[in-house]
């Protein structure tokens, strides 16, 4: 389970491991279905043991879980982050659709930022692909840099569509 993902569902107030995975369950849909209960309670105890959650005690003496300072600070450098070294899609949409359920950040600003480092990186890798001579090896990686490059600018587009539609509706 994504420990920044459950940081950011707890960021807009405390919660119960059930009340947890019920706004899990509501934010995520489908992908929801795929973490089981026990991920959730093995996330917050590292959490816990990380400093970024403390654990208090609730109704019916039931665990209540909440975000330390460390654990906003984290939330809020996770969300700025734009590094892309191998892209895990699922990790990014999770970034986005947190975001959003817990209002920490808007997601089409999290698109944009990405988008921001990915034409910074195309342009460096077709600057350097130009200046390599037909048919080196160097020259393939390269290619095979710029055209992962360009099909990843081409999903954020689709994920701004698609934000930007949300807002809309």
């Amino acid at each position: 389970m994504q420990q920044e993902v459950v940081l950011a569902i707890l960021a807009k107030e405390p919660a119960q491991g059930s009340q947890l995975r019920a706004r899990l369950d509501r934010a995520l849909g489908v992908l929801g279905e795929a973490i089981n209960d026990g991920q959730i309670y093995v996330t917050l105890s590292r959490l816990g043991k990380a400093g970024l959650v403390t654990r208090g005690t609730g109704t019916n003496d039931r665990n209540v879980y909440q975000l330390t300072p460390a654990g906003h600070a984290r939330i809020a450098e996770w969300l700025s982050e734009v590094s892309w070294p191998r892209p895990d899609l699922a990790e990014f949409h999770l970034k986005l659709i947190a975001a959003a359920q817990a209002g920490l950040a808007d997601p089409l600003d999290i698109v944009h930022a990405q988008r921001g480092e990915l034409l910074r990186r195309l342009r460096d890798a077709q600057r350097l692909a130009m200046a390599e001579h037909d048919g080196s090896e160097v020259g393939l990686l390269l290619e095979g840099i710029v055209l992962r490059l360009q099909a990843d600018l081409r999903w954020l587009e689709a994920c701004e569509r698609s934000w930007t539609t949300r807002r809309h509706s």
